[in-house]
C-alpha cells in the first residue's frame, strides 16, 4: 500500500470558496479532493444567512456566468429575494436574498457528493510538505495525500477562538472544531500571517418578538435570479422586520465598555471597518440616536431569527440586557449567544493575481484565509483558484480578470497588490467601472471566459448565445424610426419632452431624461409578450449610452498601462530614480505589469514614469 492516496488537485475547506474551487476543478477533469474538518460546517452560513447585498449580488452573478454554484443554491433555498437601491441608478443595484441556512448547506453539499471526479472527505489537515513538484498534505489522523495543486479555502478557522465576555474558547464558528496547527506549518514555508477577528448576533426566538413594533421587509416579485441556469422567479417564502436600538441601549454599552472585548483590547485580531459590532458603532458614533437593526429569518424549519446589526462580544447577561431594550424585543429569547471569532490569515499581497502564491507554484489560496470577509467574496476567489488550480496542471496560462472585467477582478487586485489592514468587503465605490461591471450584464461579460477555461456546460451557453441574440434583436428593433405624429406628440407631451421637428430613430427617443424603452413599448407595443428583463437590460444599455462610452475610454487608457509587462526578475532596488519606499513595496508586490504597479499604495505618479522609462530601456536592451 502507498504511504499517500494522490490526487491531481486537493482542496482545503469546503467553505464558499472551498465549494467553488472543488467544483470548478472536478469539473475541468481533475481528480479532485476536498478535506473539512466537518461535512456538516460544508457551505455552511456561519454569520447572516443570506448571499448577495450591495456589490455582492454582483460577485454571485459573477460567478454564475463563470460556471459557479453559488447562484444556482441561493436561488434554489433562497426563503425572500429582494433588489437593493431599486431607487438610485443601475450601477449600484444589487439582488439580496435570504436563504434558507439549513438548505443551502445541504444543497451544496448534494451537489459536491454527486459530482464526478470529487471525493468529499472529513479531516483535518494539520502539514505541507513540499515534494519537488508536488504537495503532500497530513492530517491529524495520520492520513497522507498527494497532488500537483493545493488550494487553501480554510476560512476564519485557522487557530480561530470564539469570544463571549471573558471567555474565550479555541473552537470555530458556531462550535464547530478548529484547525490547529496548520498555522505553524505555512509558517514554516516562509507565509506571513495575519489576525483578523469579525463577528456574528444574536439568534432569538421567532415566538418571543414583538412583530407589531417592526417595519415589515416584504421581498420583491419583479427582480431576476441570482443564475441564468435557474427557471421562472424565485418564490419569496417568508418576511423580515426593521427595528432600532434606542437610547437605553447604547447607554447600557457605554456604561459597560470595560466589559466589551471588541474595546478594552482584549481581542487582538482587526476586526471589519464596515460591519462593526454594535459596541463599536455606539463608540464609534456617539452623536446618533438609534442604530437600525434587521430581524430575518435562519430557516423554514427553525424559529431562529437572526439579528442583522447586532454583532457583539459583550458578555451573555449583558447581551440579554441590551437586547431587551431594543424596540420590539423586550421579552426576546435568546437562542444563541453572540460572539466575536479571532483568527489567522495570510498577507494577501503574497499573491499572483491567479491566487497563486508568488514563491511556490502551485499553491493556490481564496476566501477568508486571504482577509477577505464574506461567502460571496469567498465564492468569487474560489472559482478563480479553482480555474486557475486546473491551468497549473495543464501547463496553461492562468487566467487573470481584469477590474474592467469583473469585481472579482477588483476584488483580487485590490488585495494581491494593496493587502488589506482588516477584514476586506466588497463595495461598489470599490469598482472604477462599475456602470459597466453591472448584476444584469455579468453573463455577457464573463459566459466566453468561463467557456474557455471549461466550466460552461452545454446547457448554459445555449441559453447565452439564445439572449445574446435575443438582445440584439431589440436593439435592432430600436433602431426604427418615428414618424412625428399624433401619437408622438402626445407621449412626448405627457413626459414634458419637446416635440422633435422631424422623424427620428426610437433609440434616440429614450436618450431624452422622460422617456424609456418601456414608455415607448407601452405606446407602441413594440415587445408585447417580451421578458421585462432582457427589455431592461437594452433600456440601461441605451440610456446610459454616453457614461457608457466614457467608461470604455478609460478602461482604454488603463489597459494601456496593463499591457505594459514588467519583466519578473526585474531588479528594483538598483533602479536608479526610484524612491526607496517605491522599491521596498515593487520589491514586495512584484506587479504584473505597469497598471499594477500603479494602484500601489506608496508608489507614485512620479516613480511610474521612472519605472515606464526604465521598462522600456531595458527592453530594448535585451532585443539589441
Amino acid at each position: 500500500m502507498k504511504d499517500f492516496e494522490e490526487f491531481d488537485s486537493i482542496v482545503v475547506g469546503a467553505g464558499h470558496a472551498g465549494c467553488e474551487a472543488a467544483l470548478a476543478l472536478s469539473r475541468t477533469g481533475n481528480k479532485t479532493l476536498l478535506l473539512t474538518i466537518s461535512l456538516d460546517a460544508i457551505a455552511f452560513l456561519a454569520c447572516n444567512p443570506s448571499i448577495g447585498g450591495t456589490a455582492k449580488g454582483q460577485l454571485v452573478a459573477e460567478v454564475d456566468a463563470l460556471g459557479g454554484e453559488m447562484g444556482i443554491v441561493a436561488d434554489k433555498t433562497a426563503i425572500q429575494i429582494r433588489l437593493l437601491n431599486r431607487g438610485k441608478g443601475p450601477a449600484v443595484q444589487s439582488l439580496r436574498a435570504q436563504a434558507d441556512k439549513n438548505a443551502y448547506h445541504t444543497q451544496m453539499k448534494k451537489t459536491l457528493e454527486n459530482q464526478q471526479n470529487l471525493l468529499v472527505r472529513q479531516g483535518e489537515v494539520v502539514d505541507l510538505q513540499l515534494d519537488e513538484s508536488y504537495k503532500i498534505i497530513t492530517t491529524r489522523l495520520g492520513m497522507k495525500y498527494k497532488a500537483k495543486s493545493v488550494v487553501f479555502a480554510t476560512g476564519v478557522y485557522l487557530e480561530s477562538d470564539i469570544i463571549i465576555g471573558q471567555c474565550r474558547e479555541h473552537i470555530g464558528p458556531n462550535g464547530f472544531k478548529n484547525s490547529q496547527g496548520l498555522s505553524a506549518s505555512l509558517q514554516k514555508l516562509g507565509i506571513q500571517l495575519l489576525r483578523f477577528k469579525t463577528g456574528t448576533p444574536v439568534r432569538l426566538h421567532a415566538r418571543s418578538v414583538d412583530y407589531t413594533q417592526m417595519e415589515l421587509q416584504l421581498g420583491d416579485e419583479d427582480v431576476m435570479s441570482f443564475s441564468t441556469l435557474t427557471e421562472g422567479k424565485v418564490e419569496n417564502k417568508a418576511v423580515c422586520y426593521l427595528t432600532y436600538t434606542t437610547p437605553k441601549t447604547h447607554d447600557i454599552i457605554r456604561q459597560n465598555l470595560d466589559k466589551a472585548p471588541a474595546i478594552s483590547g482584549e481581542i487582538v485580531g482587526v476586526g471589519p471597518r464596515y460591519c462593526p459590532s454594535i459596541e463599536t458603532k455606539v463608540v464609534r458614533f456617539a452623536d446618533k440616536e438609534r442604530h437600525q437593526l434587521f430581524l430575518e429569518p435562519e430557516s423554514l424549519d427553525t424559529q431562529e431569527m437572526y439579528l442583522q446589526g447586532f454583532s457583539t462580544s459583550m458578555p451573555a447577561d449583558l447581551q440579554k440586557e441590551m437586547v431587551h431594550s431594543v424596540i420590539g424585543l423586550e421579552k426576546a429569547e435568546i437562542m444563541r449567544d453572540a460572539y466575536a471569532i479571532e483568527y489567522d490569515c495570510i498577507e494577501p499581497t503574497q499573491l499572483n493575481a491567479t491566487l497563486e502564491l508568488k514563491n511556490i507554484g502551485g499553491l493556490f489560496f481564496a476566501g477568508q484565509i486571504n482577509g477577505t470577509s464574506g461567502y460571496e467574496e469567498a465564492a468569487a476567489q474560489g472559482i478563480v483558484a479553482g480555474i486557475n488550480a486546473n491551468l497549473y496542471n495543464k501547463g496553461k496560462q492562468q487566467l487573470v480578470l481584469k477590474r474592467s472585467d469583473a469585481y472579482i477582478g477588483v476584488l483580487i487586485d485590490d488585495i494581491v497588490t494593496k493587502g488589506t489592514n482588516e477584514p476586506y468587503r466588497m463595495m461598489t465605490s470599490r469598482a472604477e467601472y462599475r456602470l459597466l461591471l453591472r448584476q444584469d450584464n455579468a453573463d455577457m461579460r464573463l459566459t466566453e471566459i468561463g467557456r474557455q477555461v471549461g466550466l460552461v456546460s452545454d446547457e448554459r451557453y445555449q441559453k447565452f448565445k439564445a439572449k445574446e441574440a435575443k438582445l440584439a434583436q431589440i436593439e435592432e428593433a430600436l433602431k426604427a424610426k418615428v414618424v412625428v405624429d399624433a401619437k408622438l406628440t402626445a407621449l412626448l407631451e405627457a413626459n414634458n419632452e419637446p416635440i422633435p421637428k422631424e422623424n427620428l430613430r426610437f433609440c434616440d427617443l429614450m436618450k431624452r431624461n422622460n422617456i424609456n424603452l418601456f414608455k415607448l413599448d407601452e405606446a407602441y407595443h413594440l415587445f408585447d409578450g417580451e421578458d421585462k428583463k432582457m427589455l431592461e437590460i437594452v433600456n440601461i444599455k441605451i440610456k446610459y449610452e454616453g457614461y457608457l462610452k466614457q467608461q470604455e475610454e478609460e478602461v482604454a487608457r488603463m489597459l494601456a498601462n496593463e499591457q505594459v509587462q514588467i519583466p519578473p526578475d526585474f531588479n528594483y532596488s538598483t533602479a536608479l530614480g526610484l524612491r526607496e519606499e517605491a522599491k521596498e513595496k515593487l520589491n514586495q508586490i512584484k506587479p504584473l505589469n505597469l497598471g499594477q504597479a500603479s494602484r500601489i499604495s506608496g508608489v507614485s505618479p512620479a516613480d511610474i514614469s521612472v519605472l515606464s522609462i526604465l521598462i522600456r530601456k531595458t527592453k530594448r536592451c535585451v532585443f539589441q
